[in-house]
């Protein structure tokens, strides 16, 4: 009794993530701004109707391949922290000092502003029709948080299809698909993990695959490829189009899932910084958690600066091939982990196991589409690529050699009395 009383008193991220409260996280992740923003940027880059439908459906399945290969890591690897945590348990510390790097100063900032700039671009487009909202009135309100069958004829039109921009459509339609990744993030949290990682990401992905293979078609069905591309705000001249009665809960709508998207981009991020903190790769005051919320609150409170940054300098499809390049190339590294872990771990009995096959090929897609995106947007691919090298120096410098004793009693000093403002403490239990 007094031991289980200890227990509840105790500061740790407890296990509250149910099946259901899983499927939710993946769901409020992957559905959020990309399927009101991305389908301009999949047309655009594919060249045709056909095409851009048939890239939809590629980057479903290339999503479903991922979640199987993360699913079967996050029954393999017991820590949370997704991506950070898989790389360095498979490839080694600095992979993944560099991922934590570009995940910090590039992915998860400009990933959350472009959701944003998105959530902004609805909120204030009917205000403004049919003239298109002005970009900074659109910034300032990001940081505040019938059948045409005409349309489907000459789908598959060859003269508009530009292979070299491809990869750049891909990003687009990954970027819409990106969050069936966030449970290996709370991977300690969750309650059954072994049962229900596979589950609420399997079920999550063939169930966001067929609500977006039916939305698009229903864009294309009401608007024209000239009227997809000339929209700033697809759903809103969607709406405008077929159900004008609507026209004003559709900001509604895309404004509650803008914020299930960040709010589920938030609570799994802050997990990396805590693991990679308790793994000696970041300040230690980010491992620390709030003594009453339970939270890793130093950890949520980091990033806003940096997404405002984003948000005031940026534009949502430069953002978008900005920060993708990163993200799948640390995402292909990550899967290619865990054919390594196969390779040294013959005798680990995982509760799920995917064929060989599919991170082999989830994995040569991701960096084969990496390599491709530097003769299609060589400009934002070359700042993402030198954001990602930027890394190498500062691990050799900081993490890699021995702090000096005058910068480790300052630092303890700063870290101490920010521990005490914020009233956070280190993990009393542990959870892996």
């Amino acid at each position: 009794m007094g031991k289980d009383k200890k227990k509840e008193e105790a500061v740790f991220l407890r296990k509250k993530i149910t099946l259901v409260r899983a499927f939710s996280l993946l769901i409020g992740s992957m559905v959020g701004s990309g399927i009101f923003i991305s389908p301009k940027g999949v047309l655009k880059n594919s060249g045709s109707v056909g095409f851009s439908l048939v890239v939809w459906f590629a980057c479903g399945v290339l999503s479903m391949f991922g979640a199987l290969c993360y699913a079967e890591l996050g029954t393999r690897i017991t820590k949370s922290g997704g991506h950070y945590i898989y790389i360095l348990e498979t490839l080694g510390p600095l992979p993944s000092f560099l991922f934590l790097w570009a995940e910090f100063f590039a992915i998860r900032p400009a990933n959350s502003a472009v959701v944003s700039l998105a959530f902004g671009r609805y909120m204030l487009e009917p205000f403004f029709a049919p003239c298109a909202a002005p970009v900074p009135a659109v910034k300032l309100v990001s940081l505040l948080g019938y059948c045409h069958t005409e349309n489907f004829q000459d789908a598959f039109d060859r003269q508009s299809l530009v292979l070299d921009k491809l990869p750049l459509a891909f990003y687009a339609g990954m970027f819409a698909y990106s969050g069936w990744f966030q449970t290996g993030f709370v991977r300690e949290e969750l309650v059954r993990p072994e049962r229900n990682i596979p589950l609420a990401v399997i079920v999550s992905v063939i169930t966001v695959i067929v609500g977006y293979m039916l939305t698009n078609v229903s864009y294309y069905t009401v608007l024209g490829t000239q009227d997809v591309l000339a929209s700033p705000a697809v759903a809103v001249s969607f709406v405008q189009r077929a159900f004008k009665s609507l026209i004003s809960v559709v900001p509604v709508l895309v404004a509650l899932s803008c914020f299930g998207t960040m709010n589920g981009g938030i609570f799994t991020f802050s997990r990396t910084l805590f693991v990679a903190s308790r793994e000696g790769q970041w300040p230690p005051l980010f491992s620390m958690i709030h003594i009453r919320r339970h939270t890793p609150l130093p950890a949520v409170m980091l990033m806003f600066p940096l997404v405002t940054a984003m948000v005031c300098i940026g534009d949502i499809y430069h953002l978008m091939n900005f920060f993708s390049f990163s993200r799948w190339l640390f995402i292909g590294l990550a899967t290619l982990g865990l054919i390594v872990h196969r390779h040294r771990h013959p005798e680990l009995r995982s509760p799920f196991k995917v064929p060989l096959f599919v991170p082999v090929s989830f994995t040569i897609i991701c960096l084969f589409t990496v390599a491709m995106s530097f003769y299609s947007d060589p400009v934002n691919i070359s700042i993402g690529c030198t954001m990602v090298l930027s890394g190498f120096p500062v691990y050799y410098l900081i993490i890699h050699r021995q702090m000096s004793s005058r910068c480790r009693s300052l630092f303890y000093y700063l870290t101490h009395k920010l521990q005490l403002l914020l009233e956070v403490v280190q993990q009393e239990i542990k959870t892996y």
